[in-house]
This record gives structure tokens, C-alpha cells and sequence, in this order.
């Protein structure tokens, strides 16, 4: 069963500017790690001090061989130093969510749809 790691951030608003770096170095580190990166959000409208990390595993047991690789990573490394020195994350939670099959990744408009689940 596919597992995705929903992290939300509160970030300092002043500092989106670094934390959007942050995510960018982690689009090379995380598929070298091993996790299927669906994205990072930044803010847009609304809340300016909450970001969002989606990274998928195909098992729990998955996840741990991706944070010990992660831990071994020379890139991870600086991506969590340039973190703490700069000080634009104030908190992060991880919740680990799995998708409902039937709703995952439905095709847009004008795409095909199996009718046989309507």
C-alpha cells in the first residue's frame, strides 16, 4: 500500500524566498533517497506562513530505508544546515496518509474515465 508523508511547514513569511531554495534542493536529494516527490507548495493567497511537502514511499518499511539514506546524504546534509542557519522553518508536522484508489490521480476533462465505478 502506497503511503504519502504530508509535511506541513509554518515558515517565516519574510524568508519564503528561502524556503523556496530549500525545496528546490530537496527536488534532487529526495528521488536520490529513494521518495517519489509529488511537490512542494509554497503560499500563494490566504495564509502567508504555511507550506506543504508531499513525498510518496510504497511502504512504511520504505520510508525508514529513505531516512537512513537520506541521513547518509552529503546534499541532505547541507539542505538541513542551510535550514537551521537561515531559521525560515519555525515548525514542521508529518502525517503519513494513504489514498483512496478510487479518487488518486482522476484524469482531467476530456481524458477517459472508466465508468464502471459511477
Amino acid at each position: 500500500m502506497k503511503i504519502t508523508c504530508f509535511i506541513e511547514y509554518q515558515i517565516d513569511p519574510h524568508k519564503v524566498h528561502l524556503f523556496e531554495q530549500y525545496a528546490q534542493n530537496w527536488g534532487k536529494v529526495i528521488p536520490q533517497s529513494g521518495g517519489e516527490l509529488l511537490g512542494y507548495f509554497l503560499p500563494h493567497e490566504g495564509t502567508n506562513n504555511t507550506a506543504y511537502g508531499l513525498i510518496s514511499f510504497e511502504s512504511l518499511a520504505d520510508y525508514e530505508v529513505y531516512r537512513h539514506t537520506l541521513r547518509q546524504s552529503q546534499l541532505g546534509s547541507r539542505n538541513f544546515s542551510f535550514a537551521q542557519s537561515e531559521q525560515f522553518i519555525v515548525s514542521e508536522k508529518r502525517t503519513f496518509l494513504r489514498a483512496v484508489p478510487a479518487t488518486y490521480l482522476l484524469p482531467t476533462k476530456g481524458e477517459a474515465v472508466d465508468s464502471r465505478h459511477i
